[in-house]
């Protein structure tokens, strides 16, 4: 099943914070766990993913820096900032208060006393 894209697009910082939250990661490492642990749900293309990353370093949530591989490529790695990671928790509380009000929805809601 293909999700919608503004459902994707309204969500994908959060989800790129969530996996800087665990340590520095480069650009493709990004698009392969993110595809991983979303059971292959979340195919984030390199084209999407730059200008977030570059957003969120703007907005002083991410840094980056180069580091050479054994292989001898030089690649960029994001590092999740202490800005980022206040961020991330408030993202992540609002996605759950979201999330929690779209499932009362899809399942009917509550009954409220007196209405």
């Amino acid at each position: 099943m293909e999700l919608e894209k503004s459902l994707v697009s309204g969500s994908m910082s959060l989800l790129v914070l969530k996996l800087l939250e665990d340590g520095d990661l480069y650009g493709y490492q990004m698009i392969a766990e993110l595809r991983r642990r979303s059971d292959d749900t979340f195919r984030l293309k390199a084209g999407t993913l730059y200008p977030l990353l570059h957003s969120l370093e703007e907005k002083g949530l991410v840094t980056a820096y180069e580091q050479t591989a054994e292989s001898g490529k030089t690649r960029r790695y994001y590092h999740l900032t202490k800005h980022g990671r206040s961020a991330l928790q408030e993202k992540e509380t609002a996605w759950n208060a979201y999330a929690r009000a779209v499932g009362r929805v899809l399942k009917g809601g509550a009954c409220l006393a007196g209405a």
